[in-house]
């Protein structure tokens, strides 16, 4: 959940004519006969499209809860600079042979697999018209700006292009003060995958189902899969893994927090993780599956990380979400908070969360020294001496950016030229933990204004948004801040510290999400 970048998924050169590829029995009398691409149905109303339609995946079951996790999205020439040159997919077999299964039911089978990408025409031209309001700097944003269209009674879909948006009809009246644009596009044709055998090439019906007996290679690491590639929103495709709830912590607990953490913060992060996951498995509902592999959901790589002290952590609260009124608490959790924790409302333009409150982050008398709401002067003396917070011995508890105009500009793109010179860097608004709500970037013609969140989505080299800026010459600021991460719900290196201190994994976890309750997920059915 930490704003890191994502890594692209390898892709490699066609190496020759599937060496070693063998077509299955039972399978294939019409291997070369293309399938049919047919227009799907309308998902918008009546003769309206807003994207190309996916369906969605299966319903979420307590009892045996499967999650479906995109290891890979946005595949394909859709939207590349140059289609034609893009590189084929590699899938590459752990220590076995891949079973590759398409829509028709034809099975292929081989260590490696190439596939390429074919265009491929529609039988008749595809349209499609949306309102969308965004970009938004998390899906948080996104979805408080969603609840404002659906007070009004208009369905809305939230998806990731690029940024996360929000999508409406096109006739849709927007929220009083929203601005929105409309988007419309014309498609003939489509971007399919193929296999290649020597004198043929057999154009695959899709989704393909992609099964590993000894686990698949992606991205370093090694999945157990099933896996799916389908097709998406956007025209692009998707590598997805259907991996059991329990079995996907393997991936994330090790990577958020560490292998090494004490075993009271091992456990209270495989409770959030596990949380987290079922409360926010409907973010990418509209590209057909439930959750991404980075920073925007949670860290979910290579399960093999995760040695006996994580499998303990995890089987110890196995099945086991934290909850408040019933229902999965907004489990967020982030590096470190530099002291002082932040509310929900601070982080994301959104309502206040009871259990996501300000608060200084230390021992009572630190607490007492730091208490919420922030004074200027206690903010200041908090960043020259917080040593006291618990987490303080994080490599990014205490930090200096200094920022120069032209990085600035960069950072802006486009708006930067309606500013022109750029003059002052300045905060407008902080919120009780000190965190800055409202950051102003003024030049010679214009200012822009920077909220929340969308401050560290624009100026990527802050850590966090617990900072001050000072002038440090011409055409220059110094940013001096504390922690990294948005700051709300469990700091990991606070519990890290606290676990070390001799707290049990329930005391860490109420001590950040005061008043919740742990419970098993079973209880809470199949529609939480």
């Amino acid at each position: 959940m930490r704003s890191l970048p994502s890594v692209s998924p390898p892709v490699v050169l066609f190496r020759g004519l599937f060496a070693g590829l063998l077509l299955l029995a039972g399978g294939c009398r019409a291997s070369d006969r293309h399938p049919a691409v047919t227009a799907p149905p309308s998902v918008a109303g009546p003769g309206e499209l807003r994207h190309w339609p996916v369906p969605a995946p299966p319903p979420f079951q307590a009892a045996q809860p499967v999650l479906w996790v995109a290891l890979a999205a946005h595949l394909g020439p859709a939207g590349a600079p140059d289609p034609a040159g893009s590189p084929p997919l590699r899938l590459r077999g752990a220590a076995g042979p891949l079973t590759l299964i398409d829509a028709a039911g034809r099975r292929f089978q081989g260590q490696e697999l190439l596939l390429h990408w074919r265009r491929q025409a529609l039988p008749g031209p595809l349209r499609w018209r949306r309102r969308v309001q965004g970009p938004f700097a998390s899906f948080e944003s996104a979805d408080q700006a969603a609840a404002r269209w659906r007070a009004q009674g208009v369905a809305v879909e939230i998806a990731r292009p690029r940024d996360w948006e929000v999508w409406a009809p096109a006739t849709a009246r927007p929220p009083e003060g929203v601005a929105s644009r409309l988007v419309e596009r014309t498609e003939t044709q489509r971007w399919l995958l193929e296999l290649r055998r020597p004198g043929a090439a057999v154009l695959l019906a899709s989704p393909l189902r992609l099964e590993a007996a000894a686990g698949l290679h992606w991205n370093s690491g090694v999945y157990a899969g099933p896996f799916r590639l389908q097709s998406d929103a956007h025209g692009g495709w998707s590598l997805v893994e259907q991996v059991p709830l329990e079995r996907y912590l393997d991936g994330v607990v090790p990577h958020e927090i560490g292998a090494s953490a004490p075993r009271a913060a091992l456990e209270a992060q495989a409770v959030l993780a596990r949380t987290w996951a079922v409360g926010n498995r409907h973010r990418f509902v509209v590209d057909g599956y439930h959750l991404c592999a980075d920073t925007q959901c949670q860290v979910y790589s290579d399960p093999r990380q995760a040695g006996a002290a994580v499998r303990q952590a995890i089987a110890a609260s196995r099945q086991k979400v934290l909850t408040a009124a019933g229902r999965p608490i907004h489990a967020v959790y982030h590096a470190s908070n530099g002291g002082v924790a932040a509310g929900f409302d601070e982080v994301w333009s959104a309502e206040p969360v009871p259990y996501l409150r300000p608060a200084a982050d230390g021992p009572p008398a630190f607490a007492e020294r730091f208490s919420v709401p922030l004074a200027p002067a206690a903010l200041t003396g908090l960043l020259a001496d917080g040593r006291q917070a618990y987490g303080a011995d994080h490599p990014v508890f205490r930090w200096q950016r200094l920022l120069t105009a032209d990085q600035i500009s960069r950072a802006l793109a486009a708006d930067a030229r309606a500013l022109g010179s750029l003059r002052s860097v300045k905060v407008l608004e902080r919120g009780p933990s000190g965190r800055v709500l409202a950051l102003e970037i003024r030049g010679n013609a214009g200012a822009t204004l920077l909220r929340r969140d969308a401050i560290r989505r624009t100026l990527r080299g802050l850590p966090s948004t617990l900072f001050v800026v000072k002038t440090a010459g011409p055409g220059v600021w110094r940013f001096e801040g504390g922690g990294f991460g948005h700051g709300a719900g469990l700091s990991q290196a606070g519990a890290i510290d606290l676990a070390g201190r001799g707290w049990n994994s329930s005391r860490i976890l109420q001590h950040y999400y005061p008043g919740t309750a742990l419970q098993p997920l079973i209880e809470l059915g199949d529609g939480l």
